[in-house]
């Protein structure tokens, strides 16, 4: 659990020009560190303000290093960011007490109850009133579910308790945006889909949510951005919708003469099709489905099944990386 409240490393001032009106805007933001290693490459990150969006990519490819920069855990090599429209390092006192962040799992006393390792917590937050501590406890455990574990002792809580204890840590003060690595990591899947309703209901109350997650399923079911990292660098972003677009849907068509569906297809103005000798597949392009299967039926190709496949944030990832990549952990 890292409570953020001010600057581990102070870089040098920013002095780019991050996009406007987004909650993270980054400008060449760049890691290389001591060794000689690249971990993060001259990334331009923009997270427009409440949306929630999934930093998408492998273990190893940057996003941990990325976040750590972000909340000036540690200095970038190169480049700049703002966070909520203030940029960074310099506005940290001002912007960080608006931010809340999950880095690189939950740690707690594990003889201390929930409740207790919030009050701790809260009691080292500089900007935290004491006088509304109890109160601004007791509304974090409910947010995330665990009101009714608040005496519990930390030891006794289950991996997904815990997540949602690190969740309800960075909810104790009032947060614009929250910033949640792998909160998923290592859950079960009812813990899963515990800390997954929590990142929307946090979400539908107006908080800007970045959540890194190597999970391609968690992604697709929460977020409404997408952030695709690979070996450090930023290889696309945007709304689902738009990295979908990057790639046709394909419609494929199930027939007894596949000779006369590469026939069909290629008649109807279809490129590049495929067929493995029982289906036969072609990119969509700007056709209609319906005017498709209308015209084979003309051409007399014997149709058994015809489907339009819609490509799925797989199916983008390994187009951008060459990379397959794990799907539901």
């Amino acid at each position: 659990m890292t409570a953020v409240s001010a600057p581990a490393a102070v870089a040098a001032q920013s002095t780019g020009s991050p996009a406007d009106g987004a909650a993270i805007a980054t400008s060449g933001l760049t890691k290389r560190f001591r060794g000689g290693q690249l971990a993060v490459n001259g990334i331009d990150l923009v997270v427009p303000h409440g949306s929630v969006y999934g930093f998408l990519g492998p273990n190893g490819s940057g996003k941990t290093t990325t976040i750590r920069m972000l909340l000036g855990l540690i200095a970038p090599t190169a480049g700049s960011h703002s966070l909520l429209g203030r940029p960074m390092p310099r506005s940290a006192a001002e912007v960080l007490p608006r931010v809340g962040a999950l880095v690189e799992g939950p740690t707690s006393h594990p003889h201390l109850s929930g409740r207790a390792n919030l009050a701790r917590l809260d009691a080292a937050d500089r900007t935290a009133d004491p006088a509304t501590g109890e109160r601004r406890i007791a509304t974090a455990l409910d947010r995330v579910g665990l009101a009714a574990a608040a005496r519990k002792r930390y030891r006794a809580y289950s991996l997904g308790m815990r997540q949602r204890l690190g969740i309800a840590a960075a909810l104790l003060q009032p947060r614009e945006l929250l910033v949640l690595d792998e909160p998923t990591n290592g859950l079960d899947p009812q813990g899963t889909r515990e800390v997954r309703a929590l990142v929307s209901a946090l979400a539908a109350d107006g908080v800007t949510v970045l959540l890194s997650s190597h999970l391609l399923f968690e992604v697709e079911q929460v977020c409404t951005h997408v952030g695709v990292m690979h070996v450090g660098r930023l290889v696309a972003q945007g709304t689902l919708d738009e990295l979908r677009r990057g790639r046709a849907p394909r419609v494929r068509v199930d027939s007894a003469d596949p000779a006369a569906a590469v026939r069909g297809l290629a008649g109807l103005g279809l490129s590049e099709v495929d067929s493995d000798g029982r289906a036969v597949s072609a990119p969509l392009g700007d056709a209609a489905p319906e005017a498709v299967l209308a015209g084979l039926v003309r051409a007399g190709v014997p149709v058994r099944q015809f489907t339009v496949d819609v490509p799925g944030l797989e199916d983008v990832f390994v187009s951008l990386t060459g990379e397959g990549f794990d799907v539901t952990g």
